[in-house]
């Protein structure tokens, strides 16, 4: 197959670095495909030396070198400022060589490139997605053990964007990759393509740094510096034990890829806008994010080599951008005193235009994060810290002091956190409690500590679009709230802790809350906000009265806005009310849902006043989790029934043409089609399945989902025995066509009856899409538009019987009663799911799901009479004959042709 067409060209270069990695082990491969000339390019830099008979030697190498690179290739976009673009070199082999101190070396050098894209998961949850491209090659050479030098040619493989391949050739020229290694040391290089300017694989030269990781030396940090760390223009609150948080021991809990904070800045402490940036001026922005990276750790020394970078972006990922212009490298130490993680930072310098001259220095900087022991509702994070200058105030490189704190409001699993309540007084005299006479309905409604009181909202304005969020609680009563996997599984009133007496109190309990709402529209609440984000986040705490259902917080959220100098100031708002009233369990027919405002008790002049926000839930109850779950084990037993009925009707179709072979060329083959395509379809389409999200979101609702998993595969194995009955019709039915006497008026009849029907199919489809256009995806509409054709598979027969005016009874009783009756089904199953059941979240239709036909009050009762009426035909036309359905003038008596026919028969036997 030509490359230039092939479908999917990142599969055709995953394949190709696969096998291109399994192939370098073998140090023989030199020798099976020409080489780039290494003398003819590296000589300069390091002579080539001799290899003795291809030894492997095996000096304390380094085998796995990461880094970051500047430039572009024609395959990896670098066109965005979230760009990543980061470089890993392996050394595979290493050879000894005629001369002391130089080896020979084979390796792989790749280069990669993502761009971070969003993508929304459900309603509200945000993810970061990635366009990776990479490219891929393997190089030999020599090493220097005395000076570090390396040089190594060789060629690679990639894909352009129109999907073509090519195998640039290159030589990768490295500087100081030394045997031991400090803060200072960095491994500097370049990487040129070796083709002409003009030809496809050519790109410009790149440059390299590469953090050393051999034999490496912390000369900054030891401690004599604690005392850099203790003070400040805060106080430092005393963190939790290292040994609390998850992990066992110092390195495992840094041992994160990444971690991500968001930057708060103190205007009123910044001379001018410079002084707030640790870049000042010169990067041209305010960095929003700062991020900590892992290169190395000690774990009995308790120390690290760290890289803080502050990316111009509002994400970070898993693979983050590095610009040295605006990152330190550094080295931080664990302060068992105040348990907090101290680090010494140095600036980058040279490096404004290539990676190659680049040096460490200036290591005046200073950060220091913990993990707070005490949460409230002005804090709730994880990891809080600080980044200050040593620099004195008039100093060209002075910066005010910035906090930070982390991105993720998700609380480890440890001992020691307490949550400290300071609002509940207020909250009570702002909420108060439902009267008692309400509680004499005695209603049941979501315990405290169930798994309902966690709940995503939907903020709907009058004039406007939807906005979603989340309600998580922080704590119930004075235990943190306990988050299993799979929350919505659990059954109403799982306590966090059933042994704590508290847990099974009656009476109104306190609790507190994070709620996160993501502004797709603009509301009141985002006027305020001058961050491309659009989230606001909301700490809350008040009082849950499991009696009445009635949840009444009071809130604080962080406002964040520029002043006239564009710096950012971080401040609160305490002033909110957060009223929510969850429903009875036996309000199932308004579909369960939570209801609810969010509220500004400040006076409509104040700027930071806002319109109240009527909120409502969008998820499941408990009951309704157990709801669907009965609902789904109904429909999966339909399912059964339904695929197994469909064999056994094959099956006495299949009987009955056995019995009566001349009955088979009478058989319409566009409806045999039909239906066998109509479950083969499903059979291909659920390997799709396996890597979509539809089997996840039903595991959200049953928790492990194994049972739901069997039956599937149960519903998919007696659907693959009726495709293959169904399958083996056609065939049968095909073959005697093919070889009955009458075939040409039969093969006339079947064409006639295809340029009816199948118009007829294409215009209500078209009706169909051009109606429901900008409601569904073409492709839902599609499976639901087929889904209508399936239940009319009888219409291919009709008209072929019309046609050839047959009166035989090709179809058995059993199997066009049968079966039509199987395509109804779904349809009064629908009309009972209706009356029924609350509601039912798309991903959890098994049986007699709209993705894959019209389902409605109206199309259930049109689509069973249309197929009654189709069996009434058919019955009718092998009673009396094809046309028996049409006026008497269009019929014709074809007795005279059957006779002649019949007596050429005989005599022929005779």
């Amino acid at each position: 197959m030509n490359s230039s067409t092939f479908p999917f060209p990142w599969l055709h270069a995953f394949m190709f670095s696969f096998l291109l990695t399994a192939l370098s082990s073998n140090p023989f491969m030199s020798s099976a495909t020409p080489q780039v000339s290494y003398a003819d390019h590296c000589n300069s830099l390091l002579p080539e030396a001799t290899i003795y008979n291809f030894q492997p030697a095996f000096p304390s190498f380094v085998q796995l070198h990461t880094g970051y690179y500047t430039g572009q290739m024609k395959t990896l976009s670098q066109s965005s400022s979230d760009s990543s673009n980061s470089l890993s070199f392996r050394i595979r082999n290493v050879y000894k060589t005629d001369r002391d101190g130089v080896f020979g070396i084979e390796g792989h050098f790749v280069l990669r490139s993502s761009e971070s894209k969003f993508y929304y998961v459900g309603n509200v949850s945000h993810s970061p997605g990635y366009s990776t491209a990479s490219v891929s090659f393997r190089l030999h050479g020599f090493r220097s053990e005395s000076s570090g030098e390396v040089c190594m040619v060789g060629r690679g493989f990639s894909f352009t964007r129109q999907g073509r391949h090519y195998n640039p050739e290159a030589v990768l020229k490295l500087s100081n990759l030394s045997n031991s290694s400090s803060v200072t040391t960095l491994v500097t290089g370049t990487f040129e393509s070796l083709s002409s300017p003009h030809d496809l694989s050519y790109f410009e030269p790149i440059s390299i740094l590469i953090f050393p990781g051999r034999n490496y030396e912390y000369t900054l940090v030891s401690k004599e510096f604690v005392d850099e760390f203790s003070g400040g223009n805060d106080t430092i609150v005393k963190g939790l034990l290292i040994n609390s948080l998850q992990g066992n021991g110092f390195c495992s809990v840094f041992s994160r890829a990444v971690y991500e904070f968001n930057l708060k800045y103190n205007s009123s402490g910044c001379i001018s806008a410079k002084n707030c940036n640790p870049f000042g001026d010169a990067v041209g922005f305010l960095p929003r994010i700062v991020y900590l990276k892992g290169i190395d750790c000690l774990e009995e020394e308790k120390r690290m080599r760290v890289l803080v970078a502050f990316p111009n972006s509002s994400y970070v990922g898993i693979n983050p951008s590095f610009n040295p212009n605006t990152a330190f490298v550094g080295e931080g130490f664990w302060d068992d005193k105040m348990n907090q993680l101290c680090i010494v930072a140095c600036r980058f310098s040279n490096a404004s235009k290539s990676l190659v001259n680049a040096r460490v220095g200036d290591c005046t900087t200073r950060l220091r994060l913990s993990f707070p022991a005490v949460w409230s509702i002005r804090e709730t994070n994880n990891i809080v810290g600080q980044i200050w200058s040593r620099k004195p105030v008039n100093d060209s490189g002075y910066f005010n002091r910035i906090l930070f704190h982390s991105s993720e409001n998700r609380r480890f699993a440890v001992s020691g956190l307490k949550y400290e309540y300071t609002e509940i007084l207020r909250a009570g005299k702002l909420c108060g409690l439902r009267e008692k006479t309400e509680k004499k309905k005695r209603e049941r409604y979501t315990d405290k500590y169930s798994s309902d009181m966690q709940f995503d909202i939907r903020i709907r304005r009058k004039l406007g679009n939807t906005s979603w969020g989340y309600a998580t609680p922080i704590t119930v009563g004075y235990l943190f709230y306990q988050r299993p996997m799979f929350p919505i599984a659990l059954s109403s009133g799982s306590p966090i802790n059933p042994n704590n007496s508290k847990a099974s109190a009656k009476s109104p309990i306190i609790v507190s809350y994070k709620i996160g709402i993501r502004l797709f529209d603009k509301i009141s609440l985002s006027d305020i906000i001058s961050t491309s984000s659009e989230r606001v986040e909301i700490t809350a705490e008040g009082i849950y009265d499991a009696e009445t259902g009635q949840l009444c917080m009071v809130g604080c959220r962080n406002i964040v806005s520029k002043d006239d100098q564009s710096l950012i100031s971080d401040s609160m708002d305490c002033e909110i009310v957060l009223n929510f009233q969850f429903p009875p369990f036996k309000s199932r027919k308004n579909g369960g849902y939570i209801k609810g405002s969010i509220t500004s008790t400040r006076s409509k002049p104040d700027p930071l006043y806002f319109e109240r926000l009527d909120v409502s839930s969008a998820s499941y109850t408990a009951v309704q989790v157990e709801e669907s779950i009965s609902r789904m084990d109904l429909e999966i037993i339909l399912a059964l029934i339904s695929n197994t009925l469909v064999c056994v009707f094959m099956g006495l179709q299949l009987l009955h043409v056995k019995q009566h072979p001349p009955l088979l060329p009478f058989i319409s083959l566009v409806m045999l089609l039909l239906l066998t395509l109509g479950h083969m379809i499903p059979l291909v389409l659920n390997f799709e399945a396996l890597f979509l999200n539809n089997r996840d979101h039903r595991k959200v609702v049953l928790g492990s989902g194994i049972w739901l998993e069997a039956n599937e595969v149960l519903v998919r194995l007696v659907t693959m025995v009726a495709f293959l009955l169904e399958f083996r019709l056609l065939q049968l039915t095909w073959s005697a066509r093919l070889t009955d006497r009458n075939q040409k008026r039969l093969w006339f009849a079947e064409r006639s009856a295809v340029f009816v029907s199948f118009p007829l199919y294409i215009a209500g489809a078209l009706i169909f899409l051009l109606i429901n256009w900008s409601k569904n995806s073409l492709w839902e509409d599609l499976k639901s538009y087929i889904g209508l054709v399936l239940d009319g598979f009888l219409l291919p027969q009709i008209l072929l019987n019309m046609f050839r005016n047959s009166k035989q009874d090709a179809l058995s009783c059993s199997f066009y009663i049968g079966t039509t009756f199987v395509r109804l089904l779904p349809h009064v199953y629908d009309l009972y799911r209706r009356q029924s059941y609350s509601s039912v979240v798309s991903y959890s239709y098994i049986y007699a799901s709209p993705n894959t036909d019209f389902y409605s009050a109206l199309w259930d009762v049109i689509i069973p009479f249309g197929g009654l009426l189709f069996v009434a035909i058919i019955y009718l036309q092998q009673r009396f004959g094809g046309r028996c359905i049409v006026p008497w003038r269009f019929i014709e008596d074809e007795e005279y042709e059957k006779v002649p026919v019949v007596s050429e028969s005989e005599l022929t036997q005779k």
